[in-house]
């Protein structure tokens, strides 16, 4: 326990850090959402363009790991949505952004720092790997769903340009710094370039820092979304996302004979507390502000302990 204690303390307490920054208006809004910009379009994309220039993938079976991670991402959504239409008796928006704060993990921001304190370089790679197909799937499906809830929903549009969707869709994608860095860094590890010298120790020098400031960008982030109403519906959501899914991924790993320090990683991407997509989902819904703001403030805080077990468990797979 005091192992897993000097990993998650320094990873959260980061965190704190930011949030007590930002709280303290020592940095103000601009400043973090600077820094925001900073990690996802800089720092984080050469950490992850270095894991994959560097990456050995021989012991690694993509398709085991996607297969019990993405299936218990799916399942968890559905119980997300299933909770907030069924139980809070929410419209079909409100239940798009819950599966989606049920199911789609702040992998990138915390996920990656944290699997890299917890067993350094080799847990890089799966997270990746999670990484490079979450995104352009997570990006897909909720471009298709978005447009079915407004229809639901009657305030969408009667058709739908489905070649426009899929436009958007890609667009976002060729847009993305971190898909860039994906396909940078899978391009120069195909083509066999040695990634050293001055180009090792440029990437290096910004790679080094993506963990801390990450950490440090989530937690001014959270003063901004902060806890508002529907607290419980926000609670059930981040109850689902830590344990559940988790524990889901967890069982469908064993089913298909993951290797077992692959399955830890895959565990530890599925325990990741809610990530700021469904608060943008939301924001472009104009409704379920809320019970975003909620579920990734209350998964965040929760995943102090979650993630602890989290990291406990898996050592008995």
């Amino acid at each position: 326990m005091n192992q897993i204690a000097t990993i998650i303390l320094p990873v959260f307490g980061l965190i704190g850090v930011g949030y007590g920054v930002a709280w303290s208006r020592l940095l103000g809004t601009p400043s973090a959402e600077a820094l925001s910009e900073f990690v996802f379009v800089i720092a984080i994309p050469f950490l992850v363009f270095r894991i994959l220039a560097t990456a050995d993938l021989a012991d690694i079976s993509a398709w085991r790991l996607w297969l019990p991670f993405f299936a218990g991402f799916a399942l968890s959504w559905a119980a997300g949505t299933i909770v907030i239409r069924r139980l809070f008796g929410r419209d079909a928006r409100a239940g798009l952004v819950g599966g989606l704060a049920a199911g789609y993990g702040n992998t990138t921001l915390i996920g990656l720092p944290l699997v890299l304190a917890a067993y350094g370089a080799a847990g890089s790679l799966p997270m990746a790997l999670i990484i490079a197909v979450q995104m352009p799937i997570m990006m897909a499906v909720v471009a298709l769903l978005m447009v079915r809830a407004e229809r639901l929903d009657g305030v969408g549009a009667l058709t739908v340009d489905a070649g426009a969707v899929a436009r958007s869709v890609a667009k976002n994608l060729v847009e993305n710094p971190i898909v860039i860095a994906l396909a940078a860094g899978a391009l120069w590890r195909g083509l066999g370039i040695p990634l050293k010298g001055l180009t090792a120790d440029l990437v290096g020098r910004l790679a080094d820092v993506a963990g801390t400031l990450a950490l440090f960008a989530m937690g001014m982030s959270l003063r901004q979304y902060g806890l508002r109403r529907h607290l419980v519906a926000g609670l059930a959501l981040s109850l689902v996302k830590l344990l559940i899914m988790p524990a889901l991924v967890l069982m469908l790993a064993r089913l298909v004979d993951l290797a077992p320090a692959v399955a830890k990683i895959a565990v530890i991407a599925a325990a990741c507390p809610t990530g700021v997509t469904p608060y943008l989902v939301a924001g472009r819904f104009k409704t379920g502000e809320a019970l975003a703001s909620n579920a990734i403030t209350l998964s965040t805080i929760l995943a102090v302990a979650t993630a602890a077990f989290w990291l406990r468990a898996v050592e008995w797979f």
